[in-house]
């Protein structure tokens, strides 16, 4: 019995060894937990409430602030902003849907599409018969 015991225990460090030749990243934080003296404890690491209330939350965007001295944007009405931001996340139709259509047919920014992603098809597969050659 003790002599499975001293073998794992070997195995432990031995493997230990090994991960500390690896190179592999070791976090100061983990390391420090178990001194005496340390300030704070495991409730200390746990994720901060927000102290924001749900008043703030719902008339600013929080956190886009980018500039030292400058506050959170507040949130307009959906009449302020400018049309083209709502059909940012529309669908758009894929070039094999776009080929099955009757080109003459297409609307004017249908066929700008169209021509884009069949120009970028052709180059691709250009350079992908060049890098076989």
């Amino acid at each position: 019995m003790s002599m499975n015991h001293i073998r794992s225990l070997r195995r432990i460090i031995i493997t230990k060894q090994v991960d500390g030749l690896a190179g592999w990243r070791t976090f100061a934080a983990g390391a420090a937990k178990g001194k005496k003296g340390s300030k704070g404890g495991a409730a200390s690491d746990a994720p901060k409430a927000s102290t924001l209330s749900k008043e703030v939350k719902s008339t600013t965007v929080v956190g886009a602030n980018i500039l030292k001295d400058g506050t959170d944007p507040k949130i307009l009405p959906d009449s302020e902003y400018p049309d083209w931001l709502w059909h940012l996340l529309d669908k758009r139709t894929a070039l094999s849907e776009l080929r099955r259509k009757n080109i003459e047919t297409l609307p004017y920014e249908d066929l700008k599409r169209f021509v884009k992603l069949d120009n970028r098809a052709r180059i691709k597969e250009n350079n992908s018969m060049k890098a076989k050659n």
